[in-house]
């Protein structure tokens, strides 16, 4: 492991607006430029990202990334597919191994408030992988809708607000800029 942190927190990005996997994308990128290993798992996510490109390509040696989720998105929260329920279980279940390995000093969930939002995982497991975390492991969660014990038990909480988005005006999402 690079740097060991004395006291790792917990981290949240959550609310409307854009840049909540950016901001975590960033301190990964930091982490790495210090010599730190970063566990990254993308929940919801299946198909393939630029920072995803970029970080098998490029950043490898320092960051390992994961996709638990299918091509698709998940639309109705009151009955999920089951392999959708399957493939972010599983992601929790690695994330968790990855976080306990000490093979890494930051741990990051991406969209994992997103997940329990849409009844993938249950909250009590996020709260008791959190309530797991070692203590010189960053952790960090990000997705809009984090729920209030998220919230609570978290050491830094960020709400990313929108106040305008070309995607109101039929702008897809762009190759390179949001994916």
């Amino acid at each position: 492991m690079g740097n060991n942190l004395k006291q790792g927190k917990v981290q949240v990005y959550t609310g409307e607006g854009k840049g909540k996997t950016t901001a975590a994308l960033g301190l990964a990128l930091r982490a790495a430029g210090r010599g730190l290993r970063v566990y990254i798992c993308q929940f919801m996510k299946g198909r393939e990202t630029g920072e995803f490109k970029a970080i098998e390509k490029f950043l490898s040696t320092y960051i390992e990334i994961h996709k638990c989720g299918g091509r698709k998105f998940v639309m109705d929260r009151n009955n999920p597919p089951e392999e959708e329920i399957l493939r972010a279980r599983a992601g929790l279940t690695e994330a968790r191994k990855a976080m306990l390995s000490g093979s890494y000093d930051i741990v990051i969930l991406d969209e994992v408030n997103v997940a329990i939002y849409f009844n993938l995982i249950e909250e009590d497991d996020v709260l008791g992988l959190i309530r797991e975390k070692p203590e010189n492991v960053e952790l960090v969660l990000t997705g809009r809708n984090a729920p209030k014990s998220i919230i609570e038990i978290a050491d830094l909480v960020t709400e990313m607000k929108e106040i305008k988005h070309y995607y109101k005006d039929g702008v897809p999402a762009r190759e390179g800029i949001e994916y």
